[in-house]
């Protein structure tokens, strides 16, 4: 036995080592599996989302860029994925009907968080108006609800997810501050917002723009009549409006028609409404969506934008 321990340490040694590697593996494999799903409806909140978990969290989002939330059908993986969550992230207030219907409807254990709540809305007729982003304080109390809502279901990154929070809530209080600068260059005989669907009523009422008419109400699935289109050419033409904006999740054809008949331009760029843009584009996230929506619309208009970075 004495000849065979010079060969017995080593391999001992090798030994021992391969098992705290193991356990290292394995350790980080039950972390990884520990990490908290959040599944989240629409772009803008899983851009939040994305923002405040950081790689705390996974993250899967069910619409992406360009879907309309008004209308958009689930899918068989989006089932799968609301069936695995811990957690479920909807708007609220009926923007996404047909997402929320399957998320209250499946097999889950998984908290659900309508983040869209978290703000008093304003009403259009009866029903709540779900477009609360378009302020960007009302994107604050999101980021706020959610940060509250990760700490309350994953303690022990709750640091982590308080900070990204934080520094969050400062960009998006600075581009408030800014967005008011850049809409008061706006002439005030122009300083009125026609689009296709009323999506922008947040917006107008934080930053004192008008919204002077639409040609469809709250949800996109709406038709207007002949009517709509006639009167809305009609107060476009009293009132000497330039131009009149489109919209990425929407068709604009029947826009184009009212721009005919009232005798204005569209915009040459539409703007985002319901949904960031692509990866990659000037509107991919939602600071850079409320950036470009707000450039966009002062620009023309009359106005003049200067540039805005987040920290």
């Amino acid at each position: 036995m004495s000849r065979l321990a010079p060969w017995l340490a080593p391999l001992g040694l090798l030994i021992s080592i391969s098992l705290v590697a193991c356990q290292d593996s394995s350790t980080r494999d039950s972390s990884q599996s520990e990490s908290l799903k959040v599944v989240v409806s629409t772009t803008i909140l899983t851009d939040l989302t994305q923002r405040i978990g950081g790689d705390a969290i996974t993250v899967t989002g069910l619409l992406q860029p360009g879907d309309d939330p008004h209308v958009y059908e689930p899918v068989p993986r989006d089932t799968v994925a609301l069936a695995g969550a811990n957690l479920i992230i909807l708007n609220g207030y009926n923007l996404e009907p047909k997402i929320e219907k399957l998320a209250t409807s499946v097999d889950s254990q998984a908290a659900i968080l309508r983040a869209g709540e978290a703000i008093a809305p304003l009403k259009l007729g009866r029903a709540p108006d779900p477009h609360v982003w378009g302020n960007a304080r009302n994107g604050i109390l999101m980021v706020q609800a959610i940060q509250q809502k990760l700490c309350q279901l994953q303690p022990s990154d709750c640091p982590q997810f308080q900070a990204n929070a934080q520094a969050l809530s400062q960009d998006l209080t600075r581009l408030n501050t800014w967005i008011l600068q850049q809409i008061a260059t706006i002439p005030e005989s122009q300083r009125q917002l026609v689009t296709t669907h009323d999506a922008f009523q947040y917006y107008s009422q934080a930053y004192q723009l008008p919204v002077l008419g639409t040609l469809i109400g709250i949800s996109t699935e709406e038709q207007p009549s002949a009517r709509t289109v006639q009167t809305l050419a009609k107060v476009i033409r009293e009132t000497g409006v330039p131009v009149i904006f489109t919209e990425t999740t929407t068709n604009s054809s029947l826009l184009e028609t009212v721009a005919d008949e009232a005798d204005v331009r569209l915009s040459r760029q539409p703007l985002y409404a319901d949904a960031i843009g692509p990866a990659g584009s000037k509107a991919d996230s939602y600071i850079k969506m409320l950036v470009t929506n707000t450039q966009t619309i002062v620009d023309e208009l009359g106005g003049k934008t200067t540039s805005f970075q987040a920290d």
